[in-house]
């Protein structure tokens, strides 16, 4: 009996601990079976690559099929965010990313070719926002807006890559774009090439003694820059502030936690996080605000307003710091990097972020406390609006008039409408202002005659609606 129990308990212990060095070895295991694995899919590649290049029916450069299998390997993610960067693309990388570069002033999207689109404007390259005072801009692109050919060859098949390759090029020469504007209204737009100096902040004061400041673009100048319009309110005797991000492409991460520390007393302005422990981090505010904390602020958005901007924007909503106004945001809710890679590069997707309430928004973005926009246009309006901007009704006048006035205006529009032109007289002479607005070397800060949103916040300020919560 004794000796059976003694057996009992030599196989108990021999069991624990075989059980426990499967448990302590396990992740070694899986490791190395990973390893393994990795490995056997490397030779199969090198086996391929160097089957390509020996059997091919043409003599095809090797570093030709080298960035084509970059691209690739970046294509498979499915991360509109995430993809290779040739020498070149690296080039234009590092001139965005220090305020400056070649091109037309376009901030584009587009899902890698072959995958699944649910809406089918997606085979098209959507237009994030134009960057303000470039050609772009001036020629009237739009955030929401959709680029179809350039050059007259579609861009149903072309990577991001491609797209930005046609686009930028030699300044002084021109591309030609076609234009989608909602479903139905296509139009071609010839830009010329510029070197583009990538504008951060504008500020003005409102009448009421309002601050109203415009963040264009996250670099690496925006947060002095942003510090220097606080000081211009100040000198001005501020009372109360709007800012406003709308068509903000977004920028650096760093710089928009800086800005959200000049408002924010306490608590996180993000947090970002990532499978990679490294890039798990929590951006706290700080005590020494710049703005008084008892300023009422109203924060105005858009559909253009994406990835910083929106940052921002969740900040000051999830802390009761500010009121937002306008529409929902883009929602691109994910964190790249940046890095140099041989001669090229890579910018890859490494990490999700999430606002003050531990949320993250990518894909769905951020709704406003105030919802206000242009109301949408019948078909007949539609119709119109394709019209005016096919013939270049409104530049052909603003050349035709280059000292216009009021009469000129209204005479414009009495003759429009009788032409079969239904669009209401609000929103034809907004076309002309925008117009002629970029036309001018410096345009206006803000229009508060015909901005609905800006209208909407000045209203909602004087009125004392806007409060600290």
């Amino acid at each position: 009996m004794k000796n059976k129990e003694r057996f009992f308990w030599i196989l108990l212990s021999v069991f624990l601990l075989v059980f426990s060095g499967i448990t302590f070895f396990s992740p070694n295991l899986w490791a190395y079976q990973s390893n393994l694995e990795t490995k056997d899919y490397l030779s199969r590649f090198e086996y391929l690559f160097t089957f390509l290049i020996e059997n091919y029916v043409d003599e095809v450069p090797v570093e030709v099929l080298y960035e084509g299998a970059l691209k690739g390997l970046f294509e498979s993610l499915d991360d509109d965010y995430s993809y290779y960067l040739t020498a070149d693309d690296m080039e234009d990388m590092n001139d965005t990313t220090t305020g400056r570069f070649g091109g037309v002033g376009l901030y584009i999207s587009k899902p890698a070719p072959g995958n699944t689109m649910e809406d089918p404007l997606d085979r098209f390259v959507n237009v994030v926002s134009p960057i303000e005072d470039t050609p772009a801009y001036r020629a009237g692109v739009h955030a929401g807006d959709y680029i179809t050919h350039i050059e007259g060859k579609e861009v149903i098949d072309l990577t991001i890559d491609d797209v930005v390759d046609r686009l930028r090029g030699t300044p002084g020469t021109d591309v030609i774009v076609t234009i989608l504007r909602g479903k139905e209204i296509e139009f071609d737009i010839t830009l010329t090439r510029a070197i583009i100096e990538i504008p951060t902040v504008k500020e003005a004061m409102l009448p009421g003694n309002i601050g109203y400041l415009r963040i264009i673009q996250f670099t690496p100048f925006t947060d002095d820059r942003v510090k220097e319009a606080i000081r211009y309110f100040e000198s001005h005797s501020y009372t109360s502030l709007i800012i406003d991000v709308r068509g903000n492409p977004g920028g650096l991460l760093d710089s928009v936690a800086e800005i959200g520390d000049f408002f924010l007393s306490s608590g996180p302005i993000v947090t970002t996080k990532s499978r990679i422990k490294s890039e798990n981090e929590v951006f706290m505010s700080t005590k020494s605000i710049l703005v008084p904390a008892d300023m009422p602020i109203a924060v105005l958005i858009d559909k253009g307003s994406a990835s910083a901007s929106e940052i921002l924007a969740g900040a000051f909503k999830d802390t009761g710091r500010g009121t937002l106004i306008g529409e929902t945001t883009f929602g691109k809710g994910s964190v790249q990097k940046v890095m140099s890679f041989h001669e090229g590069g890579l910018k890859l997707t490494i990490a999700r972020y999430y606002t003050p309430a531990d949320i993250n928004i990518d894909k769905i973005g951020i709704d406003p406390d105030r919802e206000v926009k242009e109301k949408e246009l019948s078909d007949e309006e539609t119709e119109s609006l394709g019209r005016i901007l096919k013939e270049n009704l409104i530049s052909n006048f603003i050349d035709s008039h280059p000292d216009m006035n009021e009469n000129d205006q209204e005479k414009f529009i009495r003759e429009l409408h009788q032409d079969g032109i239904v669009l209401e007289d609000r929103i034809i002479k907004k076309l002309i202002r925008n117009e002629y607005n970029r036309n001018l070397d410096i345009p206006p800060v803000y229009d508060l005659d015909f901005d609905i949103i800006l209208q909407e916040a000045v209203r909602m300020m004087r009125a004392g609606e806007i409060r600290v919560k």
